[in-house]
């Protein structure tokens, strides 16, 4: 199943949460944060099963990019 996969992506999600209201540098912990999460991310592509599987997944992957995006500019 996918459960272990979904569980982790919410921890990492509030993990960076978490790390966004320090006031301590956290762009190398945000940048490790979205390795993880696009990880987690690929796994439940690969185990994917039908279509609407995949394009949830492929949703993912995206809104991940962009949150990397975001993360290039902090420190």
């Amino acid at each position: 199943g996918i459960s272990q996969e979904l569980y982790r992506l919410a921890l990492h999600l509030l993990e960076m949460e978490r790390s966004l209201k320090s006031p301590e540098p956290i762009g190398r912990r945000l940048d490790f944060l979205t390795q993880e999460l696009n990880r987690e991310a690929n796994t439940l592509g690969s185990k994917s099963q039908d279509a609407e599987m995949t394009r949830c997944s492929v949703d993912i992957k995206v809104l991940i990019e962009q949150i990397k995006e975001q993360v290039q500019n902090v420190e």
